[in-house]
This record gives structure tokens, sequence and C-alpha cells, in this order.
């Protein structure tokens, strides 16, 4: 699951923990053993010692959040079974491996989702936009690459494949990319989100036949030659289909710095106190975001008198 942007996994798979114990009395047992009982007191100051400050952070933003989005369990439900059935037999691992139960990975998806609709909010998608992420959702490329350390050594290598030497040669004389040797740089066919967002942007906008200038990318330089170009799936997207691309080009064109600011406003238009004094820090990341954006105003101000 791609997290947005601020992280409450633990904290979640510990509440969803405690809510086991939810209808118990402070003092009644929630474990039992010969070498002593946990009550329920006891697990709360243990909770609150660990990840209370986050479990709290998370109960708050969730809360003020859902006042003004709705995700509805089916579509939490939706991407639960989607993450589970693309990691198969190895979720449970997965799971494990982030600190997590079903019910706790549940309650991070919910709340990815309702920051994600905080994050989107008052974003617009033109028709036009939509269209074209569509069509190159379902697109799909046949391309080869050579892949070189430096704009010199890839403007040299462009060079020598514009003057008509072999691509495949030159992808074993020169690439960096390990296999390179043996394939020439062959990719085959491949989709949006298969390559890093240059390389995919460039060999989209290519035609066919056609060789790119050097592409930077965190992995170097690529030289791409587009081989073909086919539409992966002839059917037309379905509302739901198109539902989701939209939400997804909203993402992309989101500011994810903004969240900080748009749920401390939130939180602060639903008057939030934290009484637990032990707790009281746990929403000073929020109100100290706004401390900040009024003492960078004053500073301007006073820099500007």
């Amino acid at each position: 699951m791609k997290k947005t942007v601020l992280s409450f996994t633990l904290a979640a798979s510990v509440l969803a923990l405690s809510a086991c114990s939810g209808n118990a009395s402070d003092d009644e047992a929630i474990v039992t053993s010969k070498d002593g009982d946990i009550t329920k007191s006891e697990f709360y100051q243990e909770m609150k010692d660990s990840v209370g400050e986050q479990a709290l952070q998370m109960m708050v933003i969730e809360k003020v959040l859902e006042s003004k989005y709705d995700v509805s369990d089916k579509d939490v439900q939706a991407e639960y079974d989607d993450v589970k059935k693309q990691l198969g037999d190895n979720f449970d691992q997965y799971l494990a491996q982030q600190q997590q139960t079903a019910e706790g990975f549940k309650k991070a998806i919910k709340l990815n989702k309702l920051q994600e609709a905080a994050l989107t909010d008052g974003i617009k998608v033109s028709d036009e936009e939509l269209n074209n992420y569509l069509e190159q959702k379902n697109t799909e490329v046949k391309a080869s690459h050579i892949l070189v350390a430096d704009e010199e050594k890839a403007k040299e290598v462009k060079k020598k494949a514009d003057a008509g030497e072999d691509f495949a040669k030159l992808a074993k004389e020169y690439s960096t990319e390990e296999g390179a040797a043996e394939s020439g740089g062959e990719l085959g066919w491949f989709g949006q989100g298969k390559m890093v967002q240059e390389f995919w942007d460039a060999a989209v906008a290519m035609e066919k036949g056609k060789i790119s200038e050097p592409v930077q990318s965190e992995f170097g330089y690529h030289i791409i030659k587009l081989e073909d170009k086919r539409k992966a799936d002839d059917k037309e997207p379905s509302k739901a289909e198109k539902e989701k691309a939209k939400q997804e080009l909203k993402l992309t064109k989101a500011d994810t710095s903004t969240i900080v600011d748009k749920v401390g406003k939130l939180i602060k238009d639903a008057d939030v106190k934290v009484n637990d004094k032990d707790l009281k820090s746990a929403m000073d990341m929020f109100n100290q975001s706004k401390t900040d954006a009024k003492e960078d105003s004053a500073d301007v101000e006073g820099e500007e008198k």
C-alpha cells in the first residue's frame, strides 16, 4: 500500500488489538497466567508509553477527516484485497514485517485514503487531462535502451546511433545495465508504471522507429529506441476506472507538503483538546506548522519594513 504522507501503521495495529479489550473494566485482567495477570489499565499504560502519541494522532486525524470526507468500507476492503492478491502467499509475511494485523492494516488503508481526499481537495482535472491519462494507462510500448552514467557519454552514443550504427551492438558495448551484453538493451513490451517516470514520459511520446535524446533518470542517462506501440485493451474504461484514474491524476498534481496544514486546520476547527497530561504534545506537529507559518510571515513583514 502506498502511504501518502503520514504513516501510522504500527499505531493502527495496536489500536485494532486494543479493541478486543474494549469492554473490560480498568482492573479486569485481559491476560491471565501463572506468572501474573495483565489488566486493561496496565495494557493502556504500556500502549501509551510505546506508541501513545502516534496512536492518538491517528485517532484524532481519522475523526476530523471522517467529518469532512467519505471513505467507504467497500473501498478499504477493495484495496486490502488488491494488496493481498498482489502479494499472494507473501501477504502474511508482509503484515508481520510491517508489524501489522489485518484490522490494523485496514485502518492504515482508510487513514491513507482520508489523507488523499484531503490532499486532493479542490484540485481540478479536465476531461482532456483525464482522457490523455487514460490513453497513456492503456498504452504499451516496445523499446530498447542504452544506459550510461553521464550526459557526455550519452551524447556520444546518441551520435553513433543516429549515424546508423547497430543499436543492439551499441547497447552491448556501452550500456551499464545488467544483462545488456546479452539482451542488446531490449526491454520488450511494458506499460505505465513499469519504468521510472522520466523514461516512460519520453518513450510514450515517441514515434515508432525513432531514437530519443538522452533522458536523465535516477539511474543515469538513457538513449531510447521505440520499436512499437499498441493499445493494452480495446474495452472502454468503466465509470469506476475513470474515477480511480481521476484520483490518481489529482494525486500527481497534489502538493504533499500541504497535508499537515490541512489537517491542522481541521483539528483547530474541531477544537481538539488533549486532557491526558502525558499525551499533551501529541498534536504539537500540527500546532507547530501554524506557529512556523506565522513566524515566517512576521519575518517577511519585518524585511519589507
